[in-house]
């Protein structure tokens, strides 16, 4: 079964890069800008995961994880936080709203796919 990801940035060449890497590990994959448009599309298309920028136009990447989280239909989406924030309290906030996991950029594409099959295979 192919799984579902939502890329949730709203820096180009990161989507571009995220998209990349996610189709070519089998994933279908669809695009957020900001995090109005994320949460109507988990809202609407329910992704397995989502990989979810901390910092976005509109709402936040941690009011995404906190209104899905506040969600009980959305409980089986996985939200794989990505930021350049790298601090403990960030890091302590992403893990308090409810992120499966917490990863800071600059990221490995290699670290990146092996975090995303851990958090499906956990599904």
């Amino acid at each position: 079964m192919t799984n579902h990801v939502l890329i949730a940035d709203d820096e180009t060449n990161i989507v571009i890069s995220l998209e990349f890497l996610m189709k070519r590990e089998g994933h279908r994959v669809s695009v957020a800008r900001d995090g109005d448009a994320a949460l109507e599309t988990i809202r609407r298309e329910r992704p397995d995961l989502v990989l979810l920028d901390v910092m976005m136009p509109g709402k936040s990447g941690f009011e995404v994880c906190q209104a899905v989280r506040a969600d009980e239909s959305l409980a089986a989406v996985k939200i794989l936080m990505l930021s350049a924030k790298g601090r403990d309290t960030d890091l302590a906030k992403g893990s308090a709203l409810g992120a499966d996991a917490y990863m800071t950029k600059p990221f490995s594409t290699r670290e990146l796919a092996d975090k995303v099959r851990e958090l499906l295979g956990a599904a």
